[in-house]
């Protein structure tokens, strides 16, 4: 595959637009027969209701069994083991769906499953499975109602599913705790996310969070024991070994890719962070 496949969300699947659905996973078993590895441009919460599989996230493998929930964000690259597919229902939104009522725009992403920080993309809900299971269940026929679905009642579904899992989520895992310069942490986490592939310099994500470079510099080593520009170059080197795992580009189009105009400094940066060259990696990650 010369690029990675991404799904876009089906919006007029029942008629009108309609953010949010949930599918099983036999219903999807041939889409990801044919893309095994992919990218959602939506958010998904996987609800393990028998068998067995694994499945990662951004190289992260899980073990999945009964009672399990994977959570992924958009933009993120799964992965199914297409030959041990467990059932399951898949939750599926738009961002948009609940921002157009709850009006805030750091709500899902405070969300300890969706956060940045978190520590993992699975939980067992083996406490509160019913209970999750029957929201599903009230979602699919509200979903399914040809009179009229009312996207009051569907928020109201997924708003109750979305706290019980949080809540669930912070008695397994650990979250990293807020502080009083988390605004420009989290602002600039989000800027790099956003434009770290045309932008390698510090001093646009200061200008952009109306700081200097050296407060940024500051407080980012303070927060994550790692200088922005490090930081930036990280986030570059991953993206580089996701392109050189999972697409055929050649390595002049991933350096094309994340807006390098020099390849040989590309190829020199790749390897002071991985002691290997780009080629090298990705005979490696095929062998």
């Amino acid at each position: 595959m010369k690029y990675i496949h991404q799904y876009q969300f089906y919006k007029t699947k029942y008629g009108e637009e309609l953010l949010i659905d949930v599918v099983t996973l036999d219903s999807i078993r041939r889409h990801i027969g044919r893309h095994p590895v992919h990218i959602l441009s939506y958010f998904d919460i996987t609800v393990i209701t028998g068998g067995s599989g694994c499945f990662s996230i951004d190289g992260k493998q899980y073990v999945l069994e009964r009672g399990d929930v994977i959570f992924s964000r958009p933009g993120e690259i799964r992965a199914w083991d297409k030959n041990n597919l467990p059932q399951g229902y898949a939750l599926i939104f738009e961002e948009e769906f609940l921002l157009s009522f709850f009006n805030d725009l750091s709500f899902i992403q405070n969300l300890s499953y969706f956060n940045r920080n978190r520590v993992s993309a699975k939980i067992n809900i083996v406490n509160i499975y019913i209970r999750i299971e029957n929201l599903i269940q009230d979602i699919i026929a509200e979903v399914n109602n040809k009179q009229e679905k009312d996207k009051h009642i569907l928020r109201a579904l997924l708003y109750e599913m979305l706290m019980l899992l949080n809540r669930e989520y912070l008695k397994t895992h650990a979250v990293i705790e807020e502080n009083s310069q988390n605004r420009y942490i989290d602002g600039f986490i989000r800027l790099v996310d956003k434009d770290f592939r045309t932008h390698h310099d510090t001093k646009y994500y200061a200008g952009e969070l109306c700081i200097t470079p050296n407060y940024l510099n500051e407080i980012v080593r303070k927060s994550m024991n790692i200088s922005p520009k490090c930081y930036i170059q990280n986030k570059i080197i991953q993206e580089a070994k996701r392109l050189l795992s999972y697409t055929e580009l050649t390595v002049s189009e991933v350096a094309d890719n994340l807006n390098f105009e020099n390849l040989s400094y590309f190829i020199r940066l790749f390897r002071k962070h991985t002691h290997l060259t780009p080629l090298q990696y990705r005979h490696n990650m095929i062998r």
